[in-house]
């Protein structure tokens, strides 16, 4: 069985791959490549939509949704998210509680635990001290996130200021997984459920590769 991450992130064409390729190479320093398949489905309501699709579809994978919490996480995934405002997401028949993961607050807050790979990545003008200096990257909130992140590299030579896009999925390539699980308790969870399923995966001896791609929908 493979593991099927449906994550936010990627409008079509080029960025949606960049999404794809930075999330895999990020998880690929903690899993093998091959034992999952990031699908890049754009908006956040598109990636839950595609969710539920694959879940009803049953096609052998274990599928996951992962998106962005936008703001502190206090209840399990399902209900956070169920009861957000903008969100309103039932949680499907069949789902467990580890098929619903979170970037807490966004994604952008695994950077965080990672002020070394930031400096490296930025290089020459980039301001270590004007990121936010919490420990645990998950109390930081999603605007103080966004703004640690410019006011750091708005002064970089060569990248300039933060940008998603040019930037996020670069960076996803680059951190450190070690770290961030330390700083962010749900990206540990992320990461201890994908440990999980490719030790079942070995045990059960299966190497086939998902059956088809499934086309995520624009958006993010």
């Amino acid at each position: 069985m493979t593991l099927c991450i449906f994550v936010e992130g990627g409008a079509p064409g080029t960025v949606k791959a960049r999404c794809r390729e930075g999330f895999s190479k990020f998880f690929e320093k903690v899993v093998p490549a091959g034992c999952f398949t990031v699908m890049a489905s754009g908006s956040r309501g598109s990636a839950y939509e595609d969710f539920c699709l694959a879940l009803k579809e049953n096609d052998g994978h274990y599928n996951v949704l992962l998106v962005d919490s936008e703001e502190e996480v206090t209840k399990a995934s399902w209900t956070h998210l169920a009861e957000r405002r903008g969100d309103g997401w039932a949680r499907p028949a069949g789902a467990a509680n580890d098929q619903a993961q979170l970037m807490a607050q966004v994604m952008e807050s695994w950077f965080l635990a990672d002020k070394d790979a930031l400096a490296k990545y930025y290089g020459q003008g980039f301001k270590r001290k004007a990121l936010p200096g919490q420990p645990n990257v998950e109390q930081v909130s999603k605007q103080d996130v966004y703004d640690g992140l410019r006011n750091a590299s708005k002064a970089t030579k060569t990248k300039g200021e933060y940008h998603k896009t040019r930037h996020g999925f670069d960076l996803l390539r680059v951190i450190d997984p070690g770290k961030v699980r330390k700083a962010a308790a749900h990206a540990d969870e992320l990461l201890v459920l994908m440990e999980a399923q490719t030790v079942a995966r070995a045990l059960n001896g299966s190497s086939q590769p998902p059956r088809r791609a499934r086309s995520g929908r624009s958006g993010r």
